[in-house]
């Protein structure tokens, strides 16, 4: 490895220590009460190296969320091996969940968080097409679903956020351990991911009636 190409790879895994701390204590303290000085002490660095792969916390901000869209859409990618919408549909539905329950940290920033969102749309630009994508891939597999004579009378879009609610919520209460205090779970010593599997058949079980 050449000194160019090993300065290069210096630089990516500053800015992945930089990042992965940030995530660290905006979840631990929320975002209003970390700091740049605060993020350079948990990586043993000055802030002035933080200021040279982000101008201010709002870029490490929208960083982290491009950041987590881009690996969103990377759980997507194998799904275009079904060649039927629907099934891709339901697999999507499991590469979501999959996502949510192995980047929880990632996932909470994205989703659950407010406090980001109040940052992030203060950068709003060309590049949030990350997260317009994430959405799209959901958007475009129901528009083929219909067009295959699925969901007949139903708006995609309507659909569309009722199929992201669905999993949404169900991934934020597996997340957060809720799903398992619920009295059937408690009583019969269910784990979370037992929990969240049933719930998921269930759905996908609507979902099925509901295509007809």
């Amino acid at each position: 490895m050449g000194v160019k190409e090993r300065k290069e790879r210096d630089k990516v895994e500053m800015r992945d220590k930089i990042l992965q701390s940030a995530q660290h204590l905006f979840l631990a303290k929320g975002l209003d009460q970390t700091s740049i000085r605060n993020i350079a002490e948990a990586i043993e660095y000055s802030p002035a190296t933080i200021y040279l792969y982000f101008k201010d916390k709002n870029e490490i901000i929208h960083a982290l969320h491009l950041d987590g869209f881009r690996l969103l859409v990377r759980h997507f990618e194998p799904l275009v091996k079904f060649t039927d919408p629907f099934e891709r549909l339901i697999e999507m539905g499991n590469a979501y969940i999959k996502f949510a329950t192995t980047n929880p940290g990632v996932y909470e920033l994205l989703f659950v968080r407010t406090e980001p969102m109040e940052y992030v749309s203060n950068c709003l630009d060309e590049e949030w097409k990350e997260g317009d994508r994430a959405f799209d891939v959901l958007f475009q597999t129901v528009s083929q679903c219909q067009q295959s004579g699925h969901f007949k009378g139903l708006d995609t879009q309507n659909l569309s956020m009722m199929i992201w609610s669905f999993i949404h919520g169900l991934c934020s209460l597996g997340i957060s351990n809720h799903i398992t205090h619920v009295k059937e779970a408690r009583d019969k010593k269910l784990v979370v991911d037992a929990v969240m599997a049933s719930t998921y058949q269930t759905f996908q079980t609507v979902m099925e009636r509901l295509k007809a």
